[in-house]
């Protein structure tokens, strides 16, 4: 069963359990789910939800992406599809889709969200997309053995392990989240 706006609001409520101190900035979007738009659409406006995955390696370093569309480093992740169940399945098959490593290779780290993040997106024309605002839920692997495989070339146009402060200063803040997720909170 594809993920429904109900699906996309539990996780949302859950992480703000566990960080509270991120409920201001996470209010507009927790509206906007109780209006009920299918959000888990790349469609959807003004908001739409995105899986974002930070896979951490043995040693400290965080892989990370270049997107082509945004030309910035980025954490892998990208939109929803039909046929994904769960966010933390989406953000594995992005993670896949986008860097080519081999997802038996990875072990999500916790059930719940690393990090939630709300913010604008400039328009894309050839996309017929407007401005509009990404609710991105990523989650924390981890690997030991796992290396860049084939990119997505229409996505990326690079992926690369860097060690975990030069992440955090490429990324922000999300990227050390990743790093101190306990193992084992399945």
């Amino acid at each position: 069963m594809a993920i429904t706006d109900s699906d996309i609001a539990g996780v949302l409520t859950a992480y703000l359990e566990r960080y509270p101190q991120e409920a201001g900035q996470l209010a507009e979007p927790l509206r906007l789910l109780t209006e009920g738009q299918g959000f888990a659409s790349r469609r959807a406006f003004p908001m739409h939800v995105t899986a974002g995955a930070l896979l951490v390696r043995d040693g400290g370093e965080v892989l990370l992406i270049e997107h082509r569309a945004y030309g910035i480093t980025l954490q892998p992740g990208g939109h929803l599809e039909p046929t994904d169940t769960t966010l933390l399945g989406a953000a594995l098959r992005e993670l896949s889709e986008e860097t080519g490593i081999d997802p038996e290779l990875v072990v999500p780290l916790s059930a719940h969200p690393a990090y939630v993040e709300f913010g604008q997106v400039p328009a894309r024309p050839a996309k017929d997309e407007p401005d509009h605002y990404h609710l991105d839920i990523g989650y924390a692997f981890a690997t030991s053995a796992a290396e860049v495989g084939r990119i997505q070339e229409s996505e990326v146009t690079g992926a690369a392990w860097y060690p975990l402060e030069l992440a955090e200063r490429l990324v922000g803040p999300r990227i050390a989240r990743a790093a101190t997720t306990p193992a084992g909170t399945m």
